[in-house]
């Protein structure tokens, strides 16, 4: 009888797998929306708010997860746990900066050349392996990237792109520092971004003399992105990650980068320019195409050691 119905489960596992995944995607999409609603903060103090209610929210959902203070799970990954910390921490402050200054567009589809560039880092760091499929996909990847900053020749434009490059790296750094710690949760390692954030973040407003204190607007808009857009966000992705493969997770991460800019299409009415959906539209090709070369790789290697 259990032969009969685990299929069915197997099933029922892949589906929910897919719609947590998707549901983190849309959550995290909304990101860019969240920072044009604010009016006056700046990014350290859009970071800092919402780093409080972040790192709030990781801890009890930690402590409930495991029965364990997620202080003692990222002490006991130890060195990689606040390598990956750090990384978040630039890899925020990177992405607010160029959503603030470019259109959320081409700050999203720049964010999602992360995967990219942990394979190279991975591939310079821990010696892993990289398919000849994800060299070019890597090689078309830049180009889409090059015709999508070629008409940002304006400082403000081209600082947004460079710090979105410098988010995704930011992301690249976490993602290979987690594999370096063999961890496979997150979540002890994105709290500590959380609590870095805020040390960091408090120091440079009360250096810069920036208000600590926000207007209700700012400061309820940037907390609730800590908590329903970075915060529930992982949180489904760490669930539904566990019965999705590594190709299926970044197809269905694309849904973040194509709703983006639709957000603030429909609600402001932001569009992006030419170059922008060409270069993006060729970033997205090989992101895909990575993915699902990957797959087929995979299945093929799979079927063969079945074979055998």
């Amino acid at each position: 009888m259990r032969l009969i119905n685990r299929p069915s489960t197997i099933t029922n596992e892949r589906r929910y797998g897919v719609f947590f995944v998707f549901a983190a995607g849309v959550l995290w999409s909304t990101v860019g929306l969240g920072i044009r609603l604010i009016e006056e903060a700046s990014v350290w103090q859009i970071l800092l708010y919402r780093s409080i209610s972040l790192s709030l929210l990781l801890y009890v959902v930690v402590i409930l997860r495991s029965g364990e203070s997620p202080f003692s799970q990222a002490r006991r990954i130890g060195r990689p746990a606040i390598i990956a910390g750090i990384s978040l921490v630039a890899a925020y402050s990177g992405a607010i900066y160029a959503i603030q200054i470019t259109s959320v567009a081409n700050a999203m589809l720049l964010f999602a050349t992360a995967p990219f560039m942990a394979a190279i880092l991975g591939w310079l760091v821990l010696r892993e392996p990289v398919r000849i499929a994800t060299w070019i996909a890597i090689t078309a990847a830049m180009g889409g990237i090059l015709i999508m900053v070629a008409d940002k020749s304006d400082g403000a434009a081209l600082n947004g792109s460079i710090a979105a490059l410098g988010s995704a790296l930011g992301f690249a750094i976490f993602t290979v520092a987690l594999r370096w710690g063999k961890s496979e949760d997150m979540l002890p390692s994105v709290f500590l971004s959380g609590i870095f954030a805020i040390i960091i973040t408090l120091a440079i407003c009360l250096y810069l003399g920036l208000p600590v204190i926000l207007s209700l607007r700012d400061g309820s808009i940037a907390m609730g992105m800590g908590v329903f857009q970075i915060g529930a966000g992982l949180i489904l992705y760490t669930i539904g990650s566990r019965s999705l493969p590594a190709a299926e997770l970044t197809l269905l991460s694309l849904a973040e980068v194509m709703l983006g800019p639709l957000w603030v299409w429909l609600f402001l009415n932001e569009t992006a320019t030419l170059n922008t959906l060409v270069g993006g539209f060729v970033l997205l090709f090989a992101i895909a195409g990575n993915a699902i070369s990957a797959h087929k790789t995979k299945a093929a290697a799979n079927q063969h050691s079945v074979g055998m």
